[in-house]
């Protein structure tokens, strides 16, 4: 049965932004399941995405201490319709991510990973596919915040999408 999935990452709720955006939260509740890719900063917004969320799937970042770092790992693993799905926050530099990421994920078929704020999609030669969602609130260099939404249907991830945050007012 396909599961229907947002990822995020590098939200920085409170320090960059007082929430997620709106239409970020209607995509969390209706998702099934929900990939963060760490940078969260403060504990609370976890407890609100365990709340509005049917599923998490989450992992810390480095600018998360404290309670973040107590609940949640450094990397997480999930098979989700039988796509094997790693999470982590930091990847190091672009060049050379593709390769040097699926040596460290050889039994991964898609890596969500964070820290950077930009977008991006990419296979390695090894069929691994990495995706950062970017950043929702925070869009640094981007011409915007951004988000994914994607759908795990019987061993592919198809519609994948990324969304464009409008800016705040």
């Amino acid at each position: 049965m396909p599961v229907s999935l947002v990822l995020i990452s590098d939200t920085h709720v409170p320090k960059r932004a007082r929430d997620l955006p709106h239409a970020l939260w209607a995509a969390i509740e209706a998702a099934d399941l929900v990939v963060h890719a760490g940078d969260w900063v403060d504990v609370a917004l976890l407890d609100q995405l365990e709340d509005r969320s049917r599923r998490l799937l989450a992992v810390y970042g480095n600018n998360d201490h404290g309670p973040l770092r107590e609940r949640l790992p450094e990397v997480a693993r999930a098979v989700i319709e039988g796509i094997r799905f790693a999470v982590v926050h930091e990847t190091g530099d672009r060049k050379g991510r593709e390769i040097r990421c699926a040596a460290r994920f050889p039994d991964t078929d898609v890596l969500v990973f964070g820290h950077s704020h930009i977008p991006w999609d990419t296979t390695a030669p090894s069929g691994l596919r990495l995706l950062n969602p970017g950043s929702p609130t925070d869009r640094r260099r981007q011409p915007h915040g951004t988000y994914v939404t994607a759908v795990a249907d019987d061993g592919r991830l198809r519609d994948v999408a990324f969304h464009a945050v409008p800016p705040r007012r």
